[in-house]
């Protein structure tokens, strides 16, 4: 499976930074087996976990899709250019584990512990992360249409890193992410892309978010104490009864304040 993860990534080299920043999804085959088939069963997982007495079990490139792996510790875990499309990983223990350039396409990771995982180059659209502890992870991926709600992402690492773009502009992308309620606190979102997702009621404090796009997107009762919105673009954005804002950061340097949704329709 190394020549899919190498096709994959050569074939968003070729098209272009602008391709690879738009759609992680490209070159890849979404119906092969590689995709949709598991290669292991949830006893065989068991058995290399147990295996591996306590140290970090090594999953690497496998086919893992579709798989029941609820409830366990695969604290540190190898998972990097697995594949773990619509698997149950509800209440897993991930924390530390290495998730770079995997595959949780529409996969249940409700109640999952995801502190301080790597995920660069990570598809998890559509997948389900509520109530999710991500904090500390470096999620530079794909969450377009995932439901993070209620999930905690304090001192989260989303920032693009325009010192490593040979792949385009990578950096978290929230498109359409349901984040009501969420605990970002501290959380480091500059230049991520969030539009039109769902930040009602959820905790941005001293959250960077410079840079970022967050057209569209649904600020209505936030807490936005301490938050960075210098070059933020709030076109169509709702930020209606939000907490904090005269202690927000460069409030008055956002981009297309005059497209703003500020009052509730009636």
């Amino acid at each position: 499976m190394r020549c899919f993860a190498l096709s994959f990534m050569l074939a968003v080299l070729a098209a272009g930074p602008a391709a690879a920043e738009q759609d992680l999804l490209l070159g890849a085959d979404m119906s092969s087996p590689a995709m949709t088939k598991a290669e292991m069963s949830r006893g065989d997982v068991e058995a290399l976990i147990k295996a591996a007495d306590g140290k970090p079990v090594d999953l690497h490139d496998k086919s893992l899709s579709g798989l029941d792996l609820s409830g366990l510790n695969l604290r540190g875990a190898n998972l990097r250019t697995a594949r773990l499309n619509k698997a149950n990983l509800r209440g897993a223990d991930l924390s530390g584990a290495n998730l770079e350039q995997a595959w949780f396409l529409k996969a249940d990771l409700s109640g999952a512990k995801l502190a301080d995982a790597k995920m660069f180059g990570i598809t998890a659209r559509d997948a389900n992360l509520s109530g999710a502890d991500l904090s500390r992870s470096m999620p530079i991926g794909d969450f377009k249409g995932a439901n993070m709600s209620g999930a905690t992402l304090v001192d989260l690492k989303g920032g693009a890193d325009i010192k490593n773009q040979s792949m385009g502009l990578m950096r978290a992308v929230f498109v359409s992410v349901n984040l009501s309620g969420a605990h970002l606190k501290g959380a480091n979102l500059g230049r991520s892309r969030l539009e039109y997702a769902n930040l009602k009621d959820a905790d941005l404090t001293d959250v960077v978010l410079m840079g970022s796009d967050l057209s569209g997107a649904n600020l209505t009762g936030a807490t936005v104490t301490g938050a960075d919105f210098k070059n933020v673009d709030v076109s169509g954005t709702r930020l209606i009864d939000l907490k904090g804002q005269t202690e927000a950061k460069d409030w008055a340097e956002r981009v297309n304040v005059d497209r703003a949704v500020t009052q509730a329709s009636n």
